[in-house]
């Protein structure tokens, strides 16, 4: 497992960069565009941009620092550096939310004519696809690798590209002599990036507080219970770990069996749960007397617990 994890984290990086280097080719197109043209509309969709290219740094260093071995001090190595990425990508969305409201109030209060309407209109093709391609690519590779952070990085990249197509809206306007609508148009792109931050704060603050899918507890229930030589489920606890899964499973089995036996049936049910969960790489199996028995050995800890 330990391979599949590099493995994935090599792709991560490989998506990261291919897709850096697409935005950055679409942010330097439009900021050439925003120089003659004076479009605030367009300002705030290569900021936009510029910051959804940025958010690749610390998710390259987050994968980086995730495929160093665990130490005795990091005794699970440096895999939720992905969920501190994550927060950074949340105040680079931020503050590029901010700036395009800034800058959109601003041509509100002083008003500017937009010159070279077509080009800006042709910049805003520019910015839809290269965010759609971006993307479609960062989602594939994000969700085959188990990256929430790529995958909610991706989405950002698509909806970066809608409001690229909003800046079609403001050129139009400009076209009609309507010149206020580039700065409308700007605070509409401001609050639809207000919207990514919405969402993608919950992705992110979700994983930092361990959330997973309860589909997939769901399911790794449904396994363990599954399982031969297993009497009973007790709890069935998930957690990523930068992009790999790890479990905790409590099972009861007969109170005569040995402890080869119910050792063997501990690995049974990691083994499962690993073929059943295609991105967990570890289990940690407790296994105790089912009945009367095995709920006495638990009243030791329970009070440590909290009866959990």
């Amino acid at each position: 497992m330990a391979d599949d994890a590099l493995t994935a984290s090599k792709r991560g990086m490989r998506a990261l960069w291919i897709s850096f280097g697409a935005l950055a080719v679409t942010a330097v197109a439009q900021a050439v565009l925003v120089a003659f043209t004076g479009s605030v509309a367009l300002l705030g969709d290569t900021l936009h941009n510029v910051a959804d290219a940025l958010t690749a740094v610390p998710l390259a260093i987050a994968f980086l620092l995730g495929r160093r071995a665990a130490t005795r001090r990091f005794t699970y190595g440096l895999g939720r550096a992905e969920d501190l990425a994550g927060l950074v990508i949340i105040v680079v969305i931020a503050s590029s939310a901010v700036l395009a409201a800034w800058q959109a109030v601003d041509r509100l209060v002083n008003p500017r004519e937009m010159t070279h309407i077509w080009w800006v209109a042709a910049a805003g093709v520019i910015g839809f696809v290269g965010n759609e391609v971006v993307a479609r690519y960062r989602i594939t590779v994000g969700r085959q690798i188990g990256s929430a952070a790529l995958v909610a990085d991706g989405l950002h990249a698509r909806t970066d590209g809608f409001t690229s197509l909003a800046v079609l809206l403001a050129a139009g306007g400009a076209a009609l002599g309507w010149q206020w609508t580039d700065p409308v148009v700007g605070l509409a792109i401001s609050a639809a990036i207000v919207t990514v931050l919405w969402s993608a704060a919950k992705e992110v603050f979700g994983r930092v507080l361990d959330a997973v899918d309860p589909a997939m507890t769901d399911q790794a229930e449904r396994v363990v219970r599954d399982t031969t030589g297993v009497r009973d489920t007790g709890w069935v606890r998930l957690r990523w770990h930068g992009h790999s899964l790890a479990a905790e499973v409590d099972v009861a089995v007969d109170q005569d069996l040995s402890v080869v036996d119910a050792h063997a049936i501990a690995h049974d049910v990691e083994h499962r749960l690993i073929h059943a969960l295609p991105r967990l790489d570890r289990a940690t199996v407790h296994t105790h007397p089912a009945g009367p028995l095995g709920e006495k050995h638990h009243e030791l800890i329970a009070h440590h617990r909290g009866g959990s």
